[in-house]
């Protein structure tokens, strides 16, 4: 354990490092975020510099590439390697907007396209080398899924970056929800997968996050002087599949992962309901920012994600404990 806590703060740190260096550039290359000019409680967020999450992707990928076994080297390239890419996707899409001076970047199509790719490779992958197997909470037992893995594994890496993109919306929400995530991810995994190999690997992965996004989040409560973009958010929803699922943990995001799953259904349920009817559920979708047009602060609504997002990951991790 004490191997993992340096990791996070070395991820920590690294991060902090990162920020201090690459704020100043993004604001040297005007890389400002664009605002929706309806969303009037951000019109003060115009001109923030956005891709953030260059910042903790790399404090995050160098630390767990660094201080991981050598044995498990190939399965801690695997990780970050899913990460960048789904960051790649997101830069591309940040350096689009900012190019043109727009809110919207790629094509939702594209964006939709160059997640299957990715999220296809990864998931071919991890049924070819076998890492098929789903553990089913509360019970103690699993399942192999097979082949039926890389449909499975698809629709998680799909759902799950957008998801966590809907839900970088407001100041430290993101990046708050998601390093307890990660931490709690961790814990799971090192009470549960004692004695398996690659246990290390993935707790070493969700502390190693852990701690690059509270390093980032220095930068990002309110009031942020970066923004992650989606460099980040779909960095972070990589980062939750690839390690969830390897880890056979995947089951927990919609546990642990609450709240992303409360974001993606919410703006399911605005739109749809607006095509039948004409009419709104929400003052606004996603609902973090219904909240916010009820009066509710950024740093109110982002503490009680977080607090949510906790109380699951501990709930899920005194079980975990209770089964060994």
């Amino acid at each position: 354990m004490t191997a993992y806590i340096a990791a996070a703060l070395a991820a920590f740190a690294l991060s902090v490092v990162t920020g201090v260096a690459v704020i100043p550039l993004l604001k040297k290359l005007k890389a400002g975020q664009n605002i929706l000019s309806y969303v009037k409680q951000h019109e003060y967020k115009g001109g923030t510099p956005t891709m953030g999450g260059i910042i903790f992707v790399t404090a995050a990928s160098a630390v767990i590439l660094l201080f991981c076994d050598k044995a498990q080297l190939r399965m801690a390239a695997v990780i970050c390697a899913a990460g960048l890419s789904f960051a790649a996707v997101g830069f591309l899409d940040d350096f689009i907007k900012i190019k043109l001076r727009r809110n919207e970047g790629l094509k939702p199509y594209q964006k939709i396209v160059f997640q299957l790719a990715v999220a296809a490779i990864i998931s071919v992958y991890a049924c070819l080398k076998g890492y098929t197997a789903v553990n089913l909470p509360f019970s103690g037992r699993k399942v192999d899924l097979g082949w039926w893995m890389l449909p499975f594994a698809v629709f998680v890496y799909i759902a799950t970056t957008n998801c966590v993109n809907l839900t970088d919306g407001l100041d430290g929400l993101a990046a708050g929800v998601s390093y307890v995530y990660f931490a709690a991810l961790a814990l799971i995994t090192f009470v549960s997968g004692s004695g398996r190999y690659y246990t290390d690997v993935f707790v070493l992965s969700g502390f190693s996050i852990a701690g690059a996004l509270v390093g980032f989040l220095l930068f990002n409560t309110y009031r942020a002087k970066v923004f992650m973009g989606d460099t980040g958010s779909l960095a972070i929803g990589g980062f939750v599949s690839v390690v969830s699922l390897f880890s056979g943990n995947v089951l927990l995001i919609p546990l642990v992962g609450i709240m992303f799953v409360v974001t993606g259904i919410s703006v399911i349920v605005q739109v749809i309901y607006y095509k039948r009817t004409g009419r709104r559920v929400f003052l606004m979708a996603p609902v973090h920012h219904h909240f916010q047009m009820k009066g509710a602060s950024e740093s109110k609504i982002a503490f009680v994600y977080k607090i949510i997002t906790a109380a699951m990951g501990a709930l899920c991790l005194l079980t975990a404990a209770g089964g060994n």
